[in-house]
């Protein structure tokens, strides 16, 4: 019988292991209150939110920035937490669904998304509503779409086609398009009509 030997090296020692990675301390507002954190500086926003801050409901999809599920408002801005390096919000302030409430125009689109049955299984409904919150911020303002969706041709007009446009990363795959964009279209339309 034969015995195959393998050539295995000798484990590294101890004094050339790999350094501990820098850890960052970072200072921050969410929903209002203040937190500052010490951790790993390639910790992302969404994790430092649902682990290290407890605040579950901005929801892990994809992990890769395309499906949405993550998005927050940092200083106002849309953003995908997943991609964001937690480092990068320090002095910042961040909205996620659960401070949506005490914003007016999260209220009314909370209220909204219940109305017109805007959600299926619910799970992407966080990134959608806390999207939708900066979409119409960004609309109101005059910030264009990305590409001519119709907006241009009836300026300070939402379009049907400018809306999908603007939530194209976060119009969930479920089937409730019609109700998703019924609600945003409400909470437009009573804020501009």
């Amino acid at each position: 019988m034969n015995q195959v030997v393998a050539n295995i090296p000798q484990a590294a020692s101890a004094t050339s292991a790999s350094p501990a990675p820098p850890a960052v301390t970072t200072t921050l507002s969410v929903n209002g209150t203040s937190y500052t954190v010490t951790l790993d500086a390639r910790v992302s926003l969404l994790d430092a939110l649902r682990e290290r801050l407890q605040l579950a409901g901005t929801k892990k999809g994809c992990d890769q920035g395309a499906c949405g599920a993550c998005t927050v408002l940092v200083d106002g801005t849309r953003v995908l937490s997943c991609l964001t390096l937690l480092a990068q919000c320090d002095g910042r302030h961040i909205l996620t669904i659960e401070g949506a409430a005490d914003d007016d125009v999260g209220r009314a689109l909370q209220a909204a998304f219940m109305d017109e049955d805007g959600f299926q299984c619910g799970y992407c409904t966080p990134g959608q509503i806390c999207s939708a919150i900066g979409m119409l911020d960004e609309f109101s303002r005059g910030v264009p779409a990305a590409k001519s969706s119709g907006d241009a041709s009836h300026p300070g007009t939402l379009t049907d086609a400018g809306l999908k446009e603007r939530m194209s990363g976060n119009l969930c795959r479920c089937g409730a398009y019609v109700g998703i964009c019924d609600a945003i279209r409400r909470v437009h339309d009573a804020r501009h009509g």
